[in-house]
């Protein structure tokens, strides 16, 4: 079972792989940087592309090179000349894995392409990287103008019912992490493996070794209390800790893992200065802390209820990056809504519902006030969940 569902993940192909196809056939322009979440599949992606393109390629991983290399870079990039030198096709692609790990990488890179180019050599180049706010601050710093992205977010309920054949409370208990399918049967090895293999070596490795973080005991707290579904107003805040916990909740969204959804108010200061609701990119990484299996989670309504609100969240959430829309929460006086997706000054409601009763009031006062395109209820009396976990969001705003 588990040597069929890990050739599952590897011959699975997701539709990102045809857009870096695409890109790699056409002529040396732009550095294409590829980033997203740990245990995703770039680089899964990457190999696969590797392999369909006819291009000789250099793959490197700078995940174990000391970070003050600084010349790593020159060398590897002198060492992929050397081979385009040597291809009869006068073409050659240079794939560098965790390049945010090397520090000032964004210069370096910046002076050997621009070499490249002013030598008119025709050396290809990938980027990848886990931590999406480390690669961007390189890339606005030194590469204006030099590269194209594609980010690749959690994989969606179609890709994990297709590559898999889960069903959808499997994907909505245990999220879209494809290296944990084979572990989901064991559910503390499952959790243990979420826990370790995933949240802390992001914490670890695409946070703490590359920013500064001054309280990283803290910062695990914070992630820690709010997946487990306590609240985070009491303790935590009480000690002086509210600019470091938004600083830290910036770094874990980063990394893929945790956001704060601004309050909509259809004005830019009063949604900034809103209490943020918490929305994790994967739900996995609310579930492996709550100490529960699928069968129990599924008889306590009120558990559920959360734990499907927060999976129709992560699917808004994920495709809010590639649809480029923004996703918010509303309340006011006790009425609310659970999303709200903004794009182009077009607004869409979404309330979820699970329980028999689908009554809001808070629907109709949202309504009035901000004269939403659409406002959809998920679930119960509405759209079924099967319908919109198979939906991309973008549709919401075509029809």
């Amino acid at each position: 079972m588990q040597e069929n569902n890990l050739n599952k993940m590897n011959v699975f192909q997701r539709h990102y792989l045809q857009q870096l196809l695409d890109r790699m056939s056409e002529p040396r322009k732009f550095i294409q940087v590829v980033s997203g979440p740990r245990q995703v599949g770039k680089t899964t992606l990457v190999t696969q592309m590797i392999e369909c393109l006819p291009t000789k390629t250099m793959y490197v991983q700078a995940d174990n090179v000391p970070a003050a290399d600084n010349n790593w870079i020159v060398r590897t990039w002198d060492e992929a000349r050397l081979h385009l030198l040597a291809s009869p096709d006068n073409e050659y692609l240079l794939v560098i894995d965790e390049i945010q790990k090397i520090e000032n990488w964004s210069e370096a890179v910046k002076k050997e392409w621009d070499n490249d180019t002013v030598n008119g050599r025709n050396l290809k180049v990938i980027l990848l990287g886990s931590s999406r706010l480390m690669l961007q601050q390189g890339l606005s710093e030194s590469l204006a103008g030099r590269f194209e992205t594609i980010y690749i977010p959690h994989w969606s309920y179609n890709e994990m019912r297709e590559a898999f054949g889960w069903s959808l409370e499997q994907y909505i208990w245990y999220g879209a992490y494809p290296g944990a399918v084979n572990l989901i049967a064991d559910q503390q090895r499952w959790a243990d493996y979420i826990r370790n293999s995933l949240i802390e070596t992001s914490i670890s490795r695409d946070i703490i070794m590359l920013t500064k973080v001054e309280k990283p005991a803290l910062m695990r707290r914070l992630f820690e209390k709010i997946v487990s579904l306590t609240k985070i107003q009491g303790n935590l805040q009480e000690k002086g800790n509210i600019t470091t916990l938004s600083n830290y909740l910036q770094m874990l969204a980063g990394a893929g893992l945790l956001t704060g959804l601004e309050k909509y108010a259809g004005n830019i200061i009063r949604k900034r200065s809103s209490v943020p609701k918490f929305q994790v990119f994967n739900n996995a990484l609310m579930s492996q802390l709550l100490n529960t299996t699928l069968e129990q989670a599924k008889v306590d309504h009120k558990l559920w209820g959360q734990i499907v609100e927060s999976a129709v969240g992560a699917h808004l959430l994920n495709h809010s990056i590639t649809e480029k829309y923004s996703l918010y929460y509303w309340n006011e006086n006790g009425n609310e809504i659970d999303f709200v997706i903004e794009k182009n000054n077009e607004l869409v409601g979404l309330e979820v519902k699970t329980g028999k009763d689908s009554n809001n009031a808070g629907l109709a006062v949202f309504n009035s006030q901000f004269h939403p395109k659409h406002i959809f209820t998920i679930g119960t009396d509405g759209i079924s969940m099967e319908e919109f976990f198979r939906m991309n969001p973008k549709t919401f705003f075509e029809i």
